[in-house]
C-alpha cells in the first residue's frame, strides 16, 4: 500500500497547492510508485529504501531528463516521504541518503524594456471585449509580477480601484497585496464596465470571463501571453512567467529593494528572488565602464 490518495488530499486541503501543482505531483508520484511496483516489484511503501529512489533517478536521467527536472521529482518524493512519516505510517525516510544530481545555474529568461514598450504602444489590441480582456491580462501581468494562476483566480471584489491595489491569493492560500500604477485605474474601470455590459446575468465572480462567461482558464492566458509576445521579441520562452521574470528583473535593473521585490512577488525566502540580482551586476559593470575615468582601460 503506498496511501499516496491521503497524501494528495493533504496537498490540496492542508498544504492548498494548486490544480496545476497538484497535478504535477500526482504525475511524479505516479511514476516513482509505478517504477518501484514494476522494475522493483515493491508491493507497499515500507519496502522502498534509498536505493529504490537512486535508482528511479538514475532511470529518469538516463531517459533523457534534464538534472532540473529529476530535481523536481524528488521534491516530491521528500514531501511525500515527510508526509507518511508525519502520520507513522513509515519508520524511516529513504530520502535522506538520497543526493539531488547537480544543475548548473540558469538565469530567468526575460523581455527587454523596450520589447515590452513597443508591445503596449505598437500593439492594437482592440475595443471589443476580447481585446480589452487581452490587453489587460497582459497588463497585469507586466505590471504586478502575478502568476498565471493567481491572475485568473482574481476576483471583481479583489481589486480596490480607490487604492490601486490587487488582492492577490498565492502559493499555500497566502494573500498579499499588489499594487498598481494610476494608468491602471481606468483600464480597469473601462473593462469592468464592458464585462457588465457583456454578460449583464453574470453571478461569476472571478475578474476574467472567456467567450462563455465562465472563469477564464489558464491556458488561455498562456495562449494570449505568447500571441502577443511574439510579435515584439524572438526568445523562444515566451510564457506568462517570462512576464513575471521581466517585472523582477525590470525593478531590480532601476535599483529596487530586493525585500520589495520578494513581497510583491510573494516568495517566501529571498533566496527565491535573488536570481534577479543578475542583470544588475551586468548593468552596474555597464555603468562603470561608462562612467569610471578608468572603467574602460586595458
Amino acid at each position: 500500500m503506498f496511501h499516496d490518495e491521503s497524501f494528495y488530499q493533504y496537498l490540496a486541503l492542508e498544504r492548498r497547492f494548486s490544480p496545476h501543482t497538484l497535478a504535477a505531483y500526482r504525475n511524479d508520484l505516479g511514476n516513482f510508485i509505478l517504477y518501484v511496483t514494476e522494475k522493483q516489484c515493491l508491493t507497499s511503501v515500507a519496502e522502498v529504501r534509498h536505493l529504490h529512489v537512486r535508482g528511479w533517478a538514475a532511470a529518469q536521467m538516463q531517459e533523457g531528463l534534464s538534472a532540473r527536472s529529476v530535481n523536481r521529482h524528488l521534491s516530491c518524493l521528500h514531501s511525500y516521504f515527510r508526509f507518511l512519516k508525519k502520520r507513522g505510517l513509515i519508520d524511516k525516510d529513504p530520502m535522506q541518503k538520497v543526493l539531488a544530481p547537480k544543475t548548473g545555474k540558469r538565469l530567468p529568461v526575460f523581455i527587454q524594456e523596450h520589447q515590452m514598450a513597443a508591445l503596449f504602444s505598437e500593439i492594437k489590441f482592440g475595443t471589443d471585449y476580447r481585446g480589452l480582456l487581452d490587453h489587460l491580462v497582459l497588463e497585469i501581468l507586466y505590471a504586478t509580477g502575478m502568476r498565471r494562476g493567481e491572475l485568473v483566480s482574481l476576483k471583481t471584489s479583489d481589486i480596490d480601484l480607490h487604492r490601486m491595489m490587487f488582492r492577490v491569493t498565492g502559493k499555500g492560500g497566502k494573500e498579499r497585496a499588489v499594487p498598481f500604477a494610476r494608468y491602471m485605474t481606468e483600464l480597469l474601470d473601462r473593462y469592468l464596465t464592458l464585462r457588465a455590459e457583456t454578460f449583464p446575468d453574470s453571478r461569476e465572480p472571478w475578474l476574467f470571463l472567456n467567450k462563455d462567461g465562465e472563469k477564464l482558464p489558464a491556458g488561455s492566458v498562456y495562449y494570449i501571453v505568447r500571441k502577443y509576445l511574439s510579435q515584439v521579441t524572438t526568445v523562444e520562452q515566451r510564457s506568462p512567467h517570462v512576464l513575471r521574470h521581466s517585472f523582477a528583473t525590470h525593478l531590480s535593473n532601476r535599483g529596487a529593494d530586493l525585500n520589495a521585490i520578494k513581497e510583491l512577488l510573494g516568495h517566501s525566502s529571498l533566496a527565491a528572488t535573488q536570481v534577479y540580482t543578475h542583470n544588475t551586476i551586468d548593468r552596474l559593470i555597464e555603468v562603470y565602464e561608462q562612467a569610471h575615468p578608468k572603467g574602460k582601460e586595458e
